[in-house]
């Protein structure tokens, strides 16, 4: 059972301590904040996933920190995780929405080097700001490993430039990342346009497409030459993971992307890369009302520990 709860029934993401202000992250190593922004819909009729950071604390209330899986490690015996609970938005307007969002984690996560950042979205675009802060408030040059079936690269979704299709477009603008560094993997389906490869070659970033990784023969080596590039001439890296970066057999709460990786390949990438080093991450487009099962909510417990996992070994050295 729960001990503290962010809002209402709703627990702190996997157990976590409340945190109700900047002081008190000194009092922990991980913090999980939410971000229950959802812009215009780009495709289809999916919506719902402002509801993701509710539907995900709700599912991780189940789970300890234990992974018999990976040498018996007990997540919380090295990490206490708190829980910031969400970020302000206005719905009537995504650029002040954009603007809480970096004021929020400069203030609240990147002025503090000794904490790892966890944001559940929401939807992609998110992103953008997140990292935006990191790189006002540290200054530090920064690589980005964006696992996603899509370059969500667009210029523009008609006059929104913060739409959830164009948060990399921001980001090849942003004069903190190198666009070398940024490396879009995993991207397949028919739902990309040929302008959004083209454009993620003209701004210089690395695309790795879904048949590299499962036709590669040990994904462990994958998962070093994914990091090596996207860790080259930077001072940190990023990682953002959009759930359909997941075949639909693995994400029913996801958009019905076919071919994508399971959730075996998917942890086993994270869990490497967290132990290779970064700086923080996000979580985004869970869409509860679709999640029939919460499946995709539950899979978000696993996916933290698992880069969580990858923290301790880490800092382990």
């Amino acid at each position: 059972m729960a001990e503290e709860f962010v809002y209402g029934n709703t627990p702190c993401f996997l157990n976590g301590k409340k945190i109700h202000d900047k002081k008190e992250l000194n009092e922990v190593d991980a913090v999980v904040y939410g971000v229950p922004w959802e812009g215009g819909v780009t495709w289809g009729n999916y919506t719902s996933c402002e509801m993701g950071p509710k539907s995900m604390r709700l599912a991780s209330g189940r789970y300890s920190g234990f992974l018999p899986e990976l040498d018996a490690v007990d997540v919380f015996e090295h990490i206490k995780l708190g829980d910031l609970g969400d970020i302000m938005i206005n719905w009537n307007s995504p650029e002040e929405t954009m603007d809480h969002i970096t004021s929020f984690t400069r203030k609240n996560i990147w002025s503090n080097l000794s904490v790892f950042p966890i944001g559940l979205g929401g939807d992609h675009s998110i992103t953008y700001p997140i990292i935006k802060g990191l790189v006002e408030e540290q200054g530090k040059k920064v690589g980005i490993i964006h696992l996603d079936a899509h370059y969500d690269n667009a210029k523009t979704f008609g006059d929104d430039k913060y739409a959830r299709n164009t948060p990399f477009a921001r980001l090849y603008e942003l004069d903190g990342v190198r666009n070398e560094s940024l490396i879009h993997t995993g991207i397949h389906g028919p739902r990309n346009k040929p302008e959004s490869g083209k454009f993620a070659n003209e701004a210089g970033a690395v695309t790795i497409t879904v048949r590299d990784i499962r036709e590669c023969s040990d994904i462990y080596k994958m998962a070093d030459e994914i990091y090596q590039k996207a860790s080259q001439d930077v001072d940190v890296v990023y990682l953002s993971i959009c759930s359909d970066i997941l075949d639909f057999a693995f994400n029913p709460g996801g958009p019905p992307d076919a071919n994508g990786l399971t959730s075996y390949e998917l942890l086993t990438l994270v869990h490497e890369f967290g132990k290779k080093g970064i700086i923080g991450m996000d979580f985004v487009e869970v869409y509860p009302e679709t999640d029939l099962n919460q499946f995709s909510a539950h899979l978000a417990s696993t996916i933290v520990l698992y880069a969580l996992a990858g923290v301790v070994k880490n800092q382990q050295g």
